[in-house]
């Protein structure tokens, strides 16, 4: 009992430091945030600078070569009737030539360096956009944090147990958020991204070719259209990721039909899915967690199971919905499998993820059970009651 109430203590310490370093950091992250607001707005700033610079060096390029053009001309005539022109007439048309050249190979090259700067400008404002964007969600998550500190933990002697649990899924969950974070920046940046600064090069070199060499300008208008269209699929890809579109317009049964068929495309692990009396439309809750659990499920067989093979039977029996998945991979040993809450990890890779999967099926107050052996595959078997929209979980 003394231990239990010392732990108890401890704990409230913990918590304590935690809400200070919490504040500490929302603080910071909140100076961050502002700091970028008004880093963003100078840039911004800038660029609108930046384009009327370029608006005018591009016309006054314009007018340069329409100069020269004449000058040229003029510099034609004079070689052609060289006896018509005085000697001090001749060398004021090759000057005038000279240093229309000279100035338009400046203004180019004024140009060049303008169109560059304002490029980085709005590349540097749409990365302080991003980092506005995850300091404001960063900023609600400490919030919630803070609040869920302050309150229900505060006096959690009595629930200990129950408390270190939670707090250790609340860093596994936000762990989660950042790295997931963390993989979406990397996908926009390196893709999306980049398409669009490509697409911005691509249609200012058309812009300057569709007068002067058409078939060039169709070429890189050629161009063009594939950069969008590939940075068209990498943002569908991204969404679908987020949360597949599908499953709010066609259904789970459809969307799954769809994941697992470009599954099998991507990895050549022979996957079936089979459906048996689903013939009703599942709440919006049921058909996430089904979709996210195959989803899941699917991806640890990818990574740990080496299997060849793999079958998802859903069947409604009654008023439940049974979701069997069974691989035909290696297999483990399901006691060894265990979170390490001291190493906030695994012991076996997977353990998390079928954990994660094992607490969605427990919102919906269903059951999840795990049969393995090694060397003789992996079955899941869950089911989740088919609840009305009322009783659904927040």
């Amino acid at each position: 009992m003394l231990n239990y109430k010392h732990n108890a203590i401890e704990m409230d310490k913990i918590i304590n430091d935690s809400i200070k370093a919490l504040d500490m950091g929302k603080k910071e992250i909140i100076e961050i945030a502002e700091n970028t607001r008004l880093d963003r707005k100078r840039l911004e700033d800038e660029l609108e600078v930046l384009k009327r610079e370029v608006f005018e060096i591009i016309s006054e390029i314009e007018e340069l070569e329409h100069d020269l053009k004449q000058s040229k001309k003029k510099l034609f005539d004079v070689n052609r009737d060289f006896n018509k022109y005085s000697q001090s007439e001749l060398e004021k048309a090759y000057q005038d030539a000279d240093n229309l050249l000279v100035k338009l190979a400046v203004r180019r090259e004024q140009e060049r360096f303008l169109i560059k700067r304002r490029n980085d400008i709005e590349v540097r404002i749409k990365d302080s956009t991003k980092t506005l964007k995850r300091a404001d969600n960063l900023i609600g998550h400490v919030g919630i944090a803070l609040e869920y500190l302050s309150g229900e933990l505060k006096d959690a002697g009595e629930e200990l147990d129950n408390l270190q649990q939670k707090q250790y899924l609340g860093i596994r969950i936000i762990e989660a958020q950042e790295d997931e974070r963390k993989r979406f920046a990397r996908e926009i940046h390196d893709g999306p991204a980049q398409s669009m600064s490509n697409i911005v090069i691509k249609a200012e070199i058309c812009e300057k070719l569709i007068d002067k060499n058409i078939g060039e300008a169709k070429d890189e208008l050629r161009n063009l259209k594939k950069i969008t269209r590939d940075s068209l699929q990498e943002v569908r890809k991204i969404i679908y990721n987020l949360r597949p579109m599908a499953l709010d317009d066609l259904g789970l049964l459809p969307t799954l039909e769809r994941y697992v068929i470009s599954f099998k495309e991507d990895t050549n692990i022979d996957v079936t899915l089979k459906v048996r009396n689903v013939d009703v439309e599942l709440k919006p809750a049921i058909s996430l967690t089904v979709f996210r659990i195959v989803q899941e499920a699917l991806n640890n067989i990818l990574k740990h199971s080496e299997a060849k093979s793999a079958s998802i039977l859903l069947e409604r029996v009654e008023q439940r919905l049974i979701i069997t998945i069974i691989d035909n991979g290696v297999g483990f040993d399901t006691k060894a499998v265990r979170v390490n809450k001291k190493k906030n990890k695994s012991d076996l890779s997977g353990g998390f993820g079928l954990y994660s999967m094992k607490e969605r099926v427990a919102l919906l107050e269903g059951e999840f059970e795990v049969k393995s052996e090694i060397g003789k595959g992996t079955t899941l078997k869950i089911q989740i009651p088919l609840i009305n929209e009322e009783e659904a979980p927040n």
